[in-house]
């Protein structure tokens, strides 16, 4: 069997050399074999691993905005769940969000009684309205969406919450180090295994001067806020994982941009979802008249993409994001979500989009 074509970036990308080294002391220890011991003790063993998180803290931090603090998580969504349910409690006045919120926020605003907030036919939010920012709330709107890649105006929600004394908080998995990361969020939620890192392991970014309740108790790790006892490889992990995007941002960006155009001259009859721009280019996310998607991925079988968000595509539904835009059901089901990266050649991505439309010919699309 050939060897599988990987275009589904969205879901996780592949572990960066870089981060696996990062790691590989903290599985197996170094040296003496110290490598691991736990972060909360106070021998030398310890206080080194304890170091080798606050390296890690830091290098997550620098692609995050200045003033705040980075409590690590199991993964994004805790660090949405954390961010929501204790945002609720410090500020009762009510919360909002958009429609195209991932699961991971959207099922939370659905049990706080959340106003849901429009976005239009591109898959772009609806400029704020006064009347559903809440006071002395909180307002969650993602910056770049996990199905369609549209990029949201989270400054200009967060200027409309902060008009009304509430917070606003940012699920940056799908950007954080790929796009900007806005400087006038509160409290940002990111991921390692979307960057390169592993899985396992993301953050929550809390600005200085907001107070939440801790996540758990117990041996009061993470500043006292998340007990239980920190991975130090995971959180090598993530650092290095961080840092090396940093270090090839432009690099990693233009890369990105070369197979988006590639992407879009080889499907000229396939129909965008979601504006073109603004959106982060290494999401393509398209319909065809007369395709099944799930189908086409069957066909298909050694090109990994998706039909949406891999939370949910075991489900059978219709994409509530493609549903918030306004696509129909048939229109949503000939959908396909085509995702690469730093690691996706050209060649790699031109043989996966042949294999896509050889398999769309099986089904009579020409």
């Amino acid at each position: 069997m050939p060897p599988m074509i990987y275009l589904d970036y969205q879901a996780t990308t592949p572990l960066a050399p870089e981060a696996r080294e990062a790691m590989l002391r903290w599985l197996e220890g170094a040296g003496e074999g110290d490598g691991f011991a736990n972060p909360s003790s106070t021998h030398k063993a310890g206080r080194a691993a304890a170091a080798a998180v606050e390296v890690a803290r830091d290098q997550v931090a620098a692609l995050l905005p200045r003033g705040g603090r980075v409590f690590f998580t199991s993964g994004a969504t805790e660090a949405l769940n954390w961010a929501l349910f204790s945002g609720a409690k410090a500020k009762p006045g009510g919360v909002a969000g958009l429609s195209i919120e991932h699961a991971a926020s959207l099922q939370c605003l659905e049990r706080l009684n959340a106003t849901i907030l429009p976005v239009d036919g591109e898959g772009v939010a609806v400029a704020p309205d006064d009347v559903l920012i809440p006071e002395n709330g909180i307002v969650a709107t993602m910056l770049v969406n996990n199905e369609v890649g549209t990029i949201q105006p989270v400054a200009a929600f967060a200027a409309a919450a902060h008009a009304k004394n509430s917070l606003l908080l940012c699920d940056a998995v799908q950007g954080y180090g790929r796009v900007a990361i806005p400087g006038e969020a509160d409290l940002i939620a990111i991921s390692a295994h979307k960057i390169h890192g592993p899985k396992g392991i993301g953050a929550l970014w809390v600005r200085d001067g907001i107070d939440l309740e801790p996540l758990m108790f117990g041996g009061a790790q993470e500043q006292g806020m998340r007990s239980g006892t920190v991975s130090p490889a995971l959180c090598a992990g993530f650092g290095a994982a961080a840092a090396l995007a940093a270090e090839r941002f432009e690099q990693d960006a233009a890369h990105v941009e070369r197979l988006w155009s590639v992407a879009r001259d080889m499907l000229p009859e396939w129909t965008l979802n979601g504006a073109e721009s603004p959106r982060y280019h290494g999401n393509l996310n398209v319909r065809r008249d007369g395709v099944n998607g799930l189908r086409l991925m069957s066909d298909a079988r050694n090109v990994a993409f998706s039909l949406g968000s891999a939370c949910g595509s075991g489900s059978g539904k219709v994409s509530h994001v493609l549903r918030a835009m306004g696509v129909g059901e048939a229109d949503a089901r000939a959908s396909i979500r085509l995702g690469w990266g730093r690691y996706t050649t050209e060649e790699a991505l031109r043989e996966g989009l042949n294999a896509i439309k050889d398999a769309a010919r099986l089904q009579g699309v020409n």
